[in-house]
């Protein structure tokens, strides 16, 4: 394949990626922006295997039947409520390919550094030329060997912050999917002096960019990869659970910065423009995300939130439970009908449940809409996937911003598997960890009802005062059972 073929089919690509990223933004238009996606990686993949200058077949080949048949595994036996832990481990794998490829960048530079250094002396250009390729060199090495001295540097910083990035995204990526998945405790934890421990090893890892542009060798290399998975870990322990959408982002945009310097490095176009475009979305999505809990983007970007700043406020009364039939029995009276699904509805896969309770609902002409917090789930847009996937109607599931002014006239809210996103406290309470944060603001309804597991705290570890209204009732039990114990009681 010619290099106009490849550079044609790379534009297509980056071209398709960009239709798709466009495409995400809206519900009706997803499922084609996937399909944007699927084919300009295709596209990609194809262009770089069949292009000028790349040998061991056997190899590739057996790497992608090994990548297809993994991925279609994982395609078919994950739930769309395990998405955010497989996100986070995805994110892992970029980051550590990008370690790998910078150890091998350096590698190949180093060798070719030698080999120039044992031209025989007297050779015109077309003999180095010609010495070279019997020498074997080709692809990657034999780009490397026409570059300068100053490309030869520039090259080394490529590498140096290339793999700097994506040890940090493969530790911290590795610690979310702990997190979300469970594994690991989803409090903020920090060792003592966390923040001075951050820093000294950013500082400490500038001093050997230095060391390693004058020379020092890889152990300087070595040596910043380790503090760089320190830092990963380090960053993503401090931040609490609460806040893993949060997270979620800013490892995706880690991860495409890591995939952009590492394409700098290869000088591969193509992986530039993706790893750009991977970045900055994600960069973006981080700030909407800090913008929807009323958090610093800096602070996110250095793992320093998420945590108490004082006591919180003593919460007074009692939780009171109601069944099955207390809950119907408002639904059935109920003229407007507001449903607010969290990470719970996603644990108990109960949004089959919902979908088929809300088309009776309607059915008997209720007005039933969905409130969806930005940072609902575990994952930017977790509930609206889930909600899609279970057929709810796009038009009646409405973000915090459209619904919020709606609440004063709404009959009954039912709150499923939520607590900070509808925690009054964010509001009432300036202790609170997650105060100043923009909630919805369900218990200004006549009645909420709020499906939960039990009394405690959940997976954020912070109280709600919302469970202790008089307008309040709980609807204890796992979700999924709790949906369909009404559905057949409304009448």
């Amino acid at each position: 394949m010619s290099i106009g073929i490849v550079s044609a089919a790379y534009i297509a690509a980056a071209v398709l990626f960009i239709l798709s990223l466009g495409g995400l933004s809206g519900q009706e238009s997803a499922k084609r922006a996937v399909w944007y996606g699927i084919v300009g990686m295709g596209a990609a993949v194809v262009a770089t295997i069949f292009g000028p200058g790349v040998g061991h077949w056997f190899i590739i080949l057996l790497m992608l039947a090994g990548g297809s048949v993994l991925g279609w595994y994982v395609a078919k036996t994950v739930e769309m409520t395990e998405m955010p832990q497989l996100v986070a481990a995805l994110h892992s794998f970029v980051g550590l390919a990008a370690v790998f490829i910078g150890f091998n960048a350096y590698i190949e530079l180093q060798n070719v550094l030698a080999l120039k250094a044992a031209v025989p002396s007297g050779l015109t250009a077309v003999g180095a030329e010609a010495w070279f390729e019997e020498q074997g060199l080709t692809g990657f090495a034999k780009t490397l060997a026409h570059k300068t001295e100053v490309e030869q540097t520039i090259l080394k910083v490529e590498v140096f912050l290339g793999v700097f990035i994506g040890a940090v995204t493969f530790t911290g990526s590795v610690v979310a999917f702990g997190k979300l998945a469970g594994k690991v405790s989803s409090k903020a934890e920090k060792l003592p002096g966390g923040h001075m421990l951050n820093a000294g090893a950013a500082a400490l890892s500038l001093l050997l960019l230095i060391m390693f542009m004058n020379g020092s060798g890889m152990w300087t290399l070595l040596l910043m990869t380790l503090l760089a998975f320190f830092i990963g870990y380090h960053l993503i322990m401090g931040i609490g659970g609460a806040d893993m959408p949060v997270v979620v982002s800013m490892l995706n945009s880690y991860s495409g910065w890591a995939a952009a310097a590492i394409g700098f490095s290869l000088g591969n176009d193509l992986l530039i423009v993706t790893g750009a475009l991977v970045g900055s979305s994600g960069a973006i999505l981080s700030y909407i995300m800090c913008k929807a809990m009323n958090r610093s983007f800096i602070s996110v970007i250095l793992g320093g939130f998420g945590n108490t700043t004082g006591p919180a406020m003593e919460v007074e009364g009692e939780q009171i439970a109601i069944d099955a039939d207390g809950v119907a029995a408002a639904l059935n009276e109920a003229d407007s009908i507001v449903i607010v699904p969290g990470y719970g509805m996603a644990v108990a896969q109960a949004q089959g449940a919902v979908s088929e309770l809300t088309s009776k609902l309607r059915a008997r002409g209720k007005n039933v809409r969905f409130a969806i917090h930005p940072v609902a789930g575990r994952l930017p847009g977790h509930m609206n996937v889930l909600l899609a996937e279970a057929k709810v109607p796009y038009d009646i599931v409405l973000e915090m911003d459209e619904i919020n002014e709606d609440f004063p006239s709404t009959d009954v809210v039912i709150v499923i598997g939520s607590n900070d996103i509808v925690n009054p406290a964010a509001q009432e309470d300036p202790n609170s960890p997650i105060a100043g944060m923009p909630v919805l603001e369900v218990w200004k309804a006549k009645q909420v009802f709020v499906s939960k597991r039990g009394q405690g705290t959940g997976y954020s570890g912070i109280e709600n005062p919302l469970f202790y209204k008089e307008n309040t009732r709980m609807f204890y039990g796992d979700a999924k059972d709790s949906m369909n114990a009404l559905l057949p009681k409304i009448d």
